[in-house]
């Protein structure tokens, strides 16, 4: 048995009819690239030799009664592999907007919290010959990184088994005993008792975090912030402005995918002087500008967005759960030029890192591990499932980038074309704009909600416009 965190126990307890706590990602391979062919039971075989590594595919949840504390993960006694893999086909004529639409209806649906929290389905029929397998998995498992490091497992680096590098032997996993109710109560009990001295630490850090607790000898510069207006445009308020975005969700969703060249962007990281990351935001807020004033909304104070942050130590690598914290910042929707854009998103993502930085990375984790369950578990109820997420929010929309390999990779035997990410919204953030980089390029995937974001494919080609004249520009 292994606890969740806090963290890990926030993704369950978001979870409404219209919001949904899974993230996913989509893998096209070209099947004519594997030496020794390729198929649905290719991939079955793959999933049954590697399972013993996979510790969230064969785990399932038990909850403490009345929320007493977080619940548990456990070796599923029923485990039925064949329950989890699906094969469907993707309708003519196959391109990626079809593909796109399959995989959006597949998306809105939640897991069976009775089995262990993924399913993978293989999705044929693509144009060129070409093979979609589409994978989702609880956010209570993975953050991206760990996410990543899944797909690592699954993948290889060579098409050719033998020619992969010896793995160590693994012994097959020993499945759980479902535990009693009592027995559950009384673990509970165990951990309620060390958590009090934990929390006081956890308050003395947050109290050492925050701006207005800071010596009086920082009030000079405090002061002489608020008369810099370009310190302050670049710095985030506490609520974002009030957009399309931040409109109640419904439970259906929108998908659209697309490629931009590694390449491009840095060209035009290297012309402006800034980073990887600070173009991917900005052409991010320069499509979103542009979406917005079709839809005559666009607010005269910068859009805000939601950036996670990995955690993770070299020491934690292959440690399976979430260790994420994430950071806020404005994205310069309000500034029409592209290149005057990206310098403002360099500033303030330096802000935010700062800010970022002044605070103890685990802050967030220590706060989620320590709120009593049933008050965490009753609030996140409160906040979503009566709508008052969308009322009042600090950011609008989220940007990730989870870095990747730059070598190719295999899915039993078939080359890697792209891995695209199939993410989350939640109600008050409509719109998810994530993307993996793999072999010199950046897969973007685009979730919206079906009703708010009807023209998401809008988004993704507005993207490429801005990287396009970036590149003319600065490169």
């Amino acid at each position: 048995m292994q606890q969740l965190t806090g963290i890990d126990a926030g993704f369950l307890n978001m979870e409404t009819p219209v919001q949904q706590g899974h993230v996913g990602g989509i893998v096209i391979v070209d099947p004519s690239t594997a030496p020794d062919g390729w198929g649905f039971e290719t991939i079955r075989q793959v999933l049954e030799d590697r399972l013993p590594l996979l510790p969230p595919f064969r785990r399932r949840l038990v909850t403490v009664p009345f929320d007493l504390d977080h619940p548990y993960w456990i070796e599923d006694p029923d485990f039925d592999l064949d329950f989890h893999l699906r094969h469907i086909g993707v309708p003519p004529p196959g391109d990626w907007q079809a593909l796109s639409t399959l995989v959006s209806r597949i998306h809105e649906r939640p897991l069976d919290r009775a089995k262990p929290l993924w399913e993978l389905y293989v999705i044929e029929g693509l144009e060129g010959g070409r093979v979609a397998t589409y994978t989702k998995i609880h956010h209570a498992a993975i953050d991206g990184v760990s996410g990543a490091e899944i797909l690592t497992i699954l993948l290889d680096a060579f098409p050719s088994e033998p020619q992969r590098e010896a793995e160590p032997s693994v012994p097959e996993p020993k499945r759980d005993r479902i535990p009693s109710q009592l027995e559950l109560m009384a673990r509970s009990t165990l951990s309620t008792m060390v958590s009090p001295a934990k929390a006081i630490r956890v308050g003395y850090e947050f109290a050492r975090s925050i701006p207005g607790l800071k010596p009086l000898s920082s009030l000079p510069a405090l002061v002489g912030l608020g008369r810099d207006r370009d310190a302050v445009m670049s710095r985030p308020t506490l609520v974002a402005p009030r957009t399309i975005l931040n409109r109640p969700i419904t439970p259906h969703r929108r998908f659209a995918m697309g490629v931009v060249q590694l390449d491009d962007v840095k060209a035009i990281k290297n012309g402006a002087g800034v980073t990887v990351n600070d173009v991917i935001v900005s052409v991010s807020a320069g499509a979103v500008r542009k979406w917005i004033l079709e839809h005559d909304e666009l607010p005269d104070r910068s859009l805000q967005a939601m950036i996670p942050i990995s955690i993770r130590s070299d020491t934690e690598e292959g440690v399976i759960g979430n260790r994420v914290s994430a950071m806020i910042a404005p994205i310069g929707t309000q500034i029409e030029d592209p290149v005057e854009r990206l310098h403002f998103v360099h500033d303030t993502m330096q802000v935010a890192k700062e800010t970022h930085r002044a605070t103890p990375a685990t802050l967030l984790q220590d706060f989620a591990q320590f709120a009593p369950p049933a008050v965490a578990a009753r609030a996140a109820q409160l906040v979503f499932r009566n709508g008052r997420a969308g009322r009042v929010t600090p950011f609008n929309l989220v940007i990730s980038n989870i870095p990747g390999p730059n070598f190719p990779l295999y899915f039993a035997g078939a080359e890697l074309e792209g891995h695209f990410p199939v993410s989350a919204i939640i109600d008050g953030a409509a719109l998810n704009i994530t993307l993996h980089s793999y072999l010199g390029k950046l897969c973007f995937g685009l979730v919206g909600d079906r009703d708010l974001v009807p023209d998401i494919w809008n988004i993704m080609d507005y993207i490429q416009e801005e990287i396009s004249t970036l590149k003319d520009r600065l490169a």
